[in-house]
């Protein structure tokens, strides 16, 4: 599916930035309209990240066309907001094939083009990466630019503090582009965003923002406007303080959808040393008012009908895990007072609306900032309060050193709901669950359970939940289940598995929600099939006891097979001197790229006829 690019007369013109500097700078607010209608075009056919490129549109064709990529290394920090990018920069004929299978990469990819400078995907990440091309880039002694674009969401996180702690101490030629739209993926929370919204409402600040959003006609006002700040110091403490005590010359906050005004304002910057940061305020979704009006609604969409600007609503859908894990909470809050939930930044993500709505002094989402959310746990449990992770698998590997000093060290009792374990779909490399199980079951005092269903999955949740021993962790797919009935909650016992079919011969141990494919594949080669349950600790007992009814086993898991659920079942057998034949199935030693979680599973052989394949060639 190919866009007419016909029907937008300049863009047509624009394959690669050097095109682009060759326009005329009159000729660039209509290739900023013809570059948004493209993009609403492209991702309503395509499905895709969408309101975070809608706000960054002038910004993007002002840097393109300002600083000489890619020899001056442009950086987008997460990349949700990088599909203009891609499209002024050699992939505007494929931007409708984005996050699906063999098509481009949902984010910045450095194997996808030169000019993505950094791969990215996790929040934070642009600064220090920055600072060290910046670096590189004064000893080389080329004069290449660095910019960085970031925004007041990712600011959030303590990486991107650390990264300008650093940077405005050894005074690199580096810009920081501050792009505040008041949201991450949901709404931005803590203080540093409520600093900036006061600041707005301040009379005396409101006419500096007047003042520099004359563009910055001459170097003469810049400085002017900087004695002016320092007049009202004492009055009020406003970025520029907050950013130039941390090295930084602050220059802003302007209009970040004016691109004459920034393409002014970079023209001066670029010629500037040391460190920068340029302070633009922008609307995430800028353009197409259902996503103004709704930017969480509308940050990652599927196909949808333009004109009409509903998103297609999901019919006779089962539950998603995530939800039913958001109205477990609610359910849980009813009795448990001192039950506490926490997110990073993920409320709608992982299903927590409701129960952040209901229970507010029982909610705490700290943003982006995943280290933080586990030693804040650490805490509340040590006063006594039962702590509730909500976090995704992939974000989770942020906070691998707070999970085991501050809680399976101290055997606190803090539960992790993993979301998004194992494949994940059209975010690919960098947001597939891939390595959870690994991290995590070589960490002592740590249970890890998996459960294979719905039901199952409450169940773990209500027996994580009253463990009062060290940490637990349950780990649940992204999408839903397969309608089965939910029973009343009861407590499980830790670490046993059940047998759901008797076989013959192999025994299929299963770990997780590939259970469905398991007994497909049970059933033709009439095998035993073993809801394992718990990772860690693993049910020895009728390990051994298959051991000595089968000839063979296979273990199943999604999630890579080094350092898995296997290879703890390699170790048991190992350890009690037991000689079997041992397949074992999960995921390969790869980055998994993206593509639907079908075509994802049927890649790696993990669905049911993966799985027989597998278990016949190697027999």
């Amino acid at each position: 599916m190919i866009l007419d690019i016909n029907k937008y007369p300049i863009l047509s013109l624009v394959e690669y930035p050097k095109d682009l500097r060759l326009l005329s700078q009159d000729k660039l607010p209509k290739l900023c309209k013809e570059l948004r209608q493209y993009l609403l075009n492209s991702v309503s056919r395509s499905s895709g990240h969408f309101a975070s490129g809608l706000g960054v549109i002038e910004l993007t064709v002002a840097l393109h066309y300002i600083y000489n990529t890619p020899f001056d290394s442009l950086i987008w920090d997460v990349g949700h907001q990088a599909y203009p990018h891609k499209i002024l920069t050699g992939r505007r004929d494929r931007i409708t094939t984005i996050r699906q299978k063999g098509g481009l990469h949902s984010f910045p990819w450095r194997e996808e083009s030169e000019y993505d400078i950094l791969s990215v995907g996790h929040s934070s990440t642009s600064i220090s990466a920055g600072l060290g091309i910046a670096v590189a880039a004064k000893r080389e002694g080329k004069n290449r630019r660095t910019v960085c674009v970031i925004g007041d969401g990712a600011l959030t996180a303590g990486m991107a503090l650390e990264a300008i702690n650093h940077a405005g101490a050894i005074k690199v030629d580096i810009l920081i582009v501050l792009n505040d739209n008041e949201m991450s993926i949901s709404k931005n929370v803590g203080a540093l965003r409520n600093h900036l919204v006061h600041l707005f409402s301040n009379k005396i600040y409101y006419s500096l923002h007047k003042s520099s959003q004359k563009c910055f006609s001459s170097l003469t006002q810049i400085k002017k406007i900087v004695k002016r700040t320092e007049k009202y110091k004492k009055e009020i403490v406003t970025p520029s303080s907050l950013f130039e005590e941390l090295g930084f010359n602050y220059i802003g906050p302007v209009d970040g959808h004016d691109v004459k005004c920034l393409i002014n304002i970079l023209k001066k910057i670029r010629n500037f040393k040391n460190p920068q940061l340029l302070h633009i305020i922008t609307k995430k979704g800028k353009g197409y008012t259902p996503a103004e009006k709704d930017p969480i609604k509308w940050h990652a969409v599927p196909k949808f009908d333009l004109t009409s600007g509903i998103l297609p609503k999901k019919i006779d859908e089962l539950p998603t895990y995530s939800k039913i894990f958001g109205d477990w909470l609610c359910e849980n809050a009813l009795y448990n007072h001192k039950m506490i939930a926490i997110t990073p930044a993920m409320c709608e993500g992982s299903g927590m609306v409701r129960f952040s709505k209901e229970y507010t002094q029982q909610y705490f989402d700290v943003a982006i900032a995943e280290q933080h959310a586990v030693t804040f746990a650490s805490g509340l449990a040590i006063s006594g309060y039962k702590p509730v992770v909500a976090i995704y698998s992939t974000f989770l590997q942020r906070a691998y050193d707070q999970v085991i000093h501050d809680i399976a060290l101290q055997k606190l009792p803090v539960m992790f709901a993993i979301d998004r374990a194992g494949i994940v779909g059209g975010d690919g490399q960098t947001h597939q669950g891939a390595f959870d199980i690994s991290f995590l079951r070589c960490i002592p005092n740590m249970i890890i359970m998996t459960p294979s269903d719905e039901n199952e999955f409450r169940q773990m949740l209500h027996t994580g939940y009253h463990y009062q021993y060290g940490p637990t962790a349950v780990r649940y797919p992204k999408g839903t289940g397969t309608g089965v009935i939910l029973l009343p909650l009861k407590i499980l016992p830790i670490g046993k598995g059940v047998v759901r079919r008797r076989g013959k011969k192999i025994a299929i141990l299963n770990f997780g929600t590939l259970m469905h494919n398991a007994l497909i594949t049970a059933e033709l080669l009439n095998a035993t099939l073993v809801d394992m349950r718990f990772v860690k600790p693993l049910d020895e007992d009728l390990v051994i006891r298959l051991v000595a009814t089968h000839d063979s086993l296979v273990t199943l898991e999604e999630n890579v097979i080094i350092g898995g659920a296997g290879s703890g079942v390699n170790e048991l057998l190992m350890l009690k001197r037991k000689i079997v034949p041992v397949l074992n199935l999960g995921l390969p030693d790869t980055f998994i790229p993206q593509g639907t979680q079908i075509e994802s599973l049927h890649d790696v052989q993990l669905d049911a006829e993966g799985i027989m394949n597998q278990i016949k060639n190697w027999l």
